[in-house]
């Protein structure tokens, strides 16, 4: 990687590290999720970065890949897990942190997914397993007597590309890969109280499939508007003015379910970007 590259790396880390900072002090009782994520998108390109994806507030049992799309506010008590991406020039950072509303009930929850961070971090530099850094999670989430979330993983990150062929398992899995120098990973652990099995909901965030081609011309020209729009980046369904189109297109959209906890237990989650070296790894979203 060069010194251009690894710049704008920096950038976006930079960028995301402070929206992520200026929206927590933002989460409070009363406050509308609509207007925080509408708050981190356009401070994201304020400060001149691209939207990675849309600000996701997945609450309480929700693990992830929600985004709020009418006027519900944040109760007392909410655990909100706050994920948010942005890119300069392609090159991605992503970040999420969790947030208790009003309360300090669950600070051991939270606590183990910042703590099975960190100790994930310590384990990544080049020539080391995934399944060392999955190890690494899960044994600090079971030893705090938690669980990992299944079914959700880290994920390396490329130009253009959120999610590229790189998982980081947050518990021991049969997958395994060996991270290099110069890889930029998300390592992001989900703790919960239950099992950690999950169920799907309807998705409220699209991806336009590059692999798919519209067989109408209608099809195909709102394949162009999408992807002229928001590029290989995936969109939240509030953005759209016509969302009724996405379902002309079936298999030429991806999904992103929204994934809930499937008992009802609260899910906290913790992420950091960080890119890869011989000696360990830079952490781009402190």
């Amino acid at each position: 990687m060069n010194d251009e590259i690894r710049g704008l790396y920096r950038t976006a880390g930079s960028i995301a590290a402070q929206v992520r900072n200026e929206t927590i002090r933002k989460i409070l009782e009363g406050e509308s999720l609509l207007d925080i994520a509408n708050f981190v998108e356009s401070r994201t390109t304020e400060l001149g970065a691209g939207i990675a994806f849309p600000c996701n507030l997945s609450l309480n049992d929700t693990a992830s890949h929600f985004t709020p799309c009418d006027n519900s506010t944040f109760k007392n008590g909410d655990v909100v897990k706050l994920d948010i991406g942005v890119h300069v020039d392609g090159y991605i950072a992503d970040t999420a942190t969790t947030i208790e509303v009003g309360t300090n009930i669950h600070k051991n929850l939270i606590n183990t997914a910042e703590l099975a961070l960190e100790n994930a971090i310590k384990s990544v530099q080049a020539g080391v397993e995934t399944k060392e850094i999955s190890s690494a999670i899960e044994n600090t989430i079971i030893n705090k007597r938690l669980n990992p979330v299944l079914y959700l993983s880290g994920h390396g990150l490329d130009r253009y590309d959120l999610h590229s062929d790189i998982k980081i398992p947050n518990y021991s899995t049969s997958y395994n890969c060996k991270i290099k120098n110069d890889h930029v990973l998300a390592i992001e652990p989900f703790v919960t109280y239950g099992t950690g099995e999950i169920m799907k909901e309807e998705a409220c965030i699209f991806q336009v499939n590059p692999s798919r081609t519209g067989r109408t011309p209608g099809q195909r020209e709102i394949l162009k508007k999408l992807t002229d729009r928001f590029g290989t980046f995936p969109f939240a369904h509030r953005w759209l003015s016509d969302p009724g189109c996405l379902s002309r297109l079936k298999d030429m959209i991806r999904e992103f379910p929204v994934i809930k906890e499937c008992d009802g237990n609260i899910v906290a989650q913790a992420e950091h970007t960080v890119i890869v070296d011989e000696a360990g790894c830079e952490v781009l979203t402190r």
